[in-house]
């Protein structure tokens, strides 16, 4: 699916796409390994292409800095699978319960509650430990750090040299400078 994603959008497959539709593919399911059945389980993979490739395609047109697209490839592909759940959970796969599609209703409404409870907690913890964490030592690099790439600063190398996620920066002062690696992380 995110092939066919990818060639509709008028590019080529790369292998990054490839990866990144491996991982999604391997979140969505996660949840709802055991829950449904493998045919399910196959077009569960499908389907979560379709929302994650499309915030993936978002997130490229803003200012947001979101390392390795995890919101897409994990934050939207594992609510994907929790959701798919209560739609087409069968028991006769897991024992507890059935999905909307074979009949249980409240599963869906489970599924659902989850999928909303999950998030908020993970926001609030998350923004209880930085604040925390914040107070102790720096969140961020120098903006000079980051206006060359931190990829770069710290590795050597860059991530994305051309397509999505690429940024071409000419930094102030020599080539030299621009490149020099950080000691040992």
């Amino acid at each position: 699916m995110w092939f066919v994603l990818d060639l509709l959008r008028g590019r080529q497959v790369t292998a990054i796409g490839a990866a990144t539709a491996i991982i999604v593919g391997c979140v969505a399911i996660t949840p709802a390994g055991g829950f449904i059945s493998p045919g399910w389980a196959i077009a569960l993979g499908a389907l979560a292409a379709l929302p994650s490739y499309g915030v993936i395609v978002w997130r490229a047109r803003t200012h947001v800095d979101e390392t390795l697209d995890v919101l897409a490839a994990h934050g939207i592909a594992g609510l994907t699978g929790i959701v798919f759940i209560g739609f087409v959970a069968q028991m006769s796969w897991n024992g507890t319960s059935d999905g909307l599609l074979y009949g249980d209703a409240a599963q869906l409404g489970s599924q659902l509650l989850a999928a909303l409870a999950a998030p908020v907690y993970a926001f609030g913890a998350t923004y209880t430990l930085l604040r925390i964490i914040g107070r102790f030592m720096a969140l961020r690099g120098p903006d000079r750090d980051e206006a060359v790439g931190m990829d770069i600063v710290h590795h050597g190398e860059e991530a994305y040299l051309r397509g999505d996620g690429a940024i071409l920066i000419k930094p102030e002062g020599s080539v030299e400078d621009a490149l020099r690696v950080a000691g040992p992380v």
